[in-house]
């Protein structure tokens, strides 16, 4: 879902990104790259214990705010995909050999299969 994104730039200083949809939702970066790629795990972090999405307002709802006038605008697509604790079963397919050692990895680590290779997706993702 895409949020409206206020960039606060500072000469000589880091790059601060606040998401007005998102109360609370405040970032920042040394580079602009930097500060826009913070801000997915700044909603995540915010919202972890939420128990609903927030909603996006748009763009125009920011466009007379006192608050937002010296802000340069971007619009960023935040996954809250997060938010969804549904449990879904699904059918995957591994080699026999690969299927032994995750289930060794997660016994290891004292999970069960699926958290096991949830956390993984999820450290996997991360680091796209």
């Amino acid at each position: 879902m895409f949020f409206p994104a206020a960039i606060f730039i500072e000469e000589g200083k880091a790059y601060g990104v606040t998401l007005p949809d998102i109360p609370g939702c405040n970032t920042a970066g040394d580079t602009l790259e930097e500060a826009l790629g913070n801000v997915q795990e700044a909603v995540e972090l915010l919202l972890e214990d939420a128990s609903r999405k927030p909603a996006s307002a748009g763009l125009e709802a920011y466009k007379d705010d006192p608050l937002y006038k010296d802000a340069v605008w971007a619009m960023v697509n935040v996954d809250l995909g997060f938010l969804d604790e549904r449990t879904v079963r699904v059918n995957v397919s591994f080699p026999a050999g690969t299927l032994e050692e995750i289930d060794k990895a997660a016994k290891g680590r004292g999970l069960t299969r699926s958290a096991f290779l949830t956390r993984a997706a999820r450290h996997e993702m991360a680091s796209m």
